[in-house]
């Protein structure tokens, strides 16, 4: 018997859970209309697709499952930090960034949520805050709900392109302030730290006792010729530095992050030590998947040269296709793999993202799904697969023209 029908007739259900997960569960009116269109057979063009095992990219099968097959993943090793040789492949992964890291300084987790989970129980109590970039990814408010810990955001602002307010950044700090969160390149902005906005974050940190937390999953994923630096070097504030196979190797399902502590050596040695406490209560990581991480690591050439090679060709065919017309425009970006569209004001972009899907059968993400904080934008996925990239950004652009022409 249902919960629901056990206490038919006797008032509101029990208070059984717990106010950390009282989220509102409901899908949005963009969700229902894209279950809707797909129930109904009718073809839908997605400009969202970020999964790369979805964008018909090639991977090295044979390698990939070789490297599952290590004899030595039938035993078990608990080593808190993960397996040495696993922790050695990620030392080797910065070297050939130019930056020297210590292996003992090295947590291997499941996933960066499971690194984010580990350092708000390691940075904060109860109430504290982290504080997270707007615009932004938006699974931050979840993790934190989880952990017990509150967002407040900082803006970013856009002049010719992103960079952090750095004075509403440091009104932002309280009290309760644990760390604030940097995303490199940012999701969805496409935007990396700069030299000298590191030199600032570093001196908030000291000043205000917190720690930085640099999520760059998509480091590599830079539109220039240049290698872009990491916070894995950072050693001025207590810095954890995160990424993973999911973007780095386009292999999602494999489920290998890593986090990294650097800093001043009294405060990376407590990190250390309470960051070990924690994983060694869950020991979250498997063997086999350990074990291959220096072979996975290593694919990601292959992996990269088609990512980058995608998205440039997407984001010149979205110039192409836009110089046709005045109404929309593209944002910078620096890296990433999304491309901010500015478009007309003719009602919200929720709206507008869900006319396009249910007139165009063209799927992309309204601005507020990460948290812009005026309406006017859209956000689609550059590693879409070309064709029906070019396809549906020009039903997008006819579309918005259409639109604009009638409502004025």
């Amino acid at each position: 018997m249902a919960i629901e029908e056990l206490f038919a007739g006797h008032g509101t259900l029990p208070q059984m859970f717990s106010d950390r997960t009282a989220w509102n569960l409901e899908p949005n009116p963009l969700s229902k209309a894209l279950a809707n269109q797909l129930s109904s057979g009718k073809p839908v063009t997605d400009l969202t697709e970020s999964n790369p095992t979805k964008c018909g990219f090639h991977f090295e099968t044979e390698q990939i499952l070789g490297a599952l097959s290590h004899p030595a993943s039938v035993h078990y090793d608990p080593v808190p930090q993960g397996l040495l040789p696993a922790r050695s492949a990620v030392v080797d992964y910065y070297q050939s960034r130019g930056c020297a890291i210590n292996v003992n300084d090295i947590f291997l987790t499941t996933s960066t949520s499971e690194a984010y989970s580990f350092l708000f129980r390691t940075l904060c109590n109860p109430g504290d805050e982290v504080l997270i970039p707007q615009p932004g990814y938006p699974l931050f408010n979840f993790l934190a709900d989880i952990q017990d810990v509150a967002t407040v955001r900082y803006p970013l602002i856009y002049d010719y392109g992103w960079q952090i307010d750095f004075h509403a950044l440091q009104r932002a700090i309280t009290p309760r302030t644990r760390a604030i969160i940097v995303v490199n390149p940012n999701n969805p902005t496409g935007h990396f730290c700069k030299a000298k906005d590191v030199h600032r974050l570093n001196q908030f940190c000291l000043e205000g006792n917190l720690a930085l937390i640099a999520d760059e999953v998509f480091l590599d994923f830079s539109l220039g010729n240049d290698i872009t630096p990491t916070f894995a070097c950072n050693d001025k504030a207590l810095t954890f530095t995160m990424s993973g196979l999911s973007k780095i190797s386009g292999l999602p399902q494999m489920k290998v992050s890593w986090l990294i502590a650097t800093g001043p050596q009294a405060l990376k040695h407590q990190a250390v030590a309470r960051l070990e406490m924690i994983a060694d209560t869950y020991l979250s990581m498997n063997t086999p998947m350990q074990l291959a991480l220096p072979v996975l690591l290593e694919l990601r050439h292959n992996f990269q040269q088609q990512c980058v090679e995608r998205t440039q060709k997407n984001l010149a065919q979205l110039d192409k296709l836009l110089s046709t017309q005045k109404l929309c425009a593209r944002l910078n970006l620096e890296g990433g793999w999304y491309a901010i569209l500015k478009v007309p004001l003719t009602g919200s972009d929720g709206e507008l993202a869900l006319e396009l899907l249910n007139t165009h059968g063209v799927y992309v993400h309204p601005g507020h799904f990460y948290d812009f904080p005026a309406d006017g934008y859209l956000v689609v996925s550059l590693i879409t697969p070309e064709l029906p990239f070019a396809a549906g950004i020009r039903d997008l652009v006819a579309s918005i023209d259409q639109k604009f022409r009638k409502d004025s």
